[in-house]
């Protein structure tokens, strides 16, 4: 399901559309119901792109001990 959502950085507003599980993961690492700096987004990018890579190095490391059977 897809959610509008609006994004006030810098003073200014940008409104898109997200899913609606993205916006869930966005609103962990960022207050969308303030005004943002730049590096508040930055900040957010930086830790959604940790947490993804985590979990990226984890399927792998499940792949390859499953592909050993």
């Amino acid at each position: 399901m897809n959610k509008e959502v609006t994004f006030h950085i810098n003073n200014m507003a940008y409104t898109i559309t997200i899913d609606e599980n993205i916006y869930l993961e966005l609103s962990k690492y960022l207050d969308l119901a303030k005004n943002n700096d730049t590096k508040d987004l930055l900040v957010a990018y930086l830790r959604l792109s940790q947490e993804h890579h985590g979990l990226k190095k984890d399927i792998e490391e499940i792949t390859n001990k499953l592909s050993r059977f």
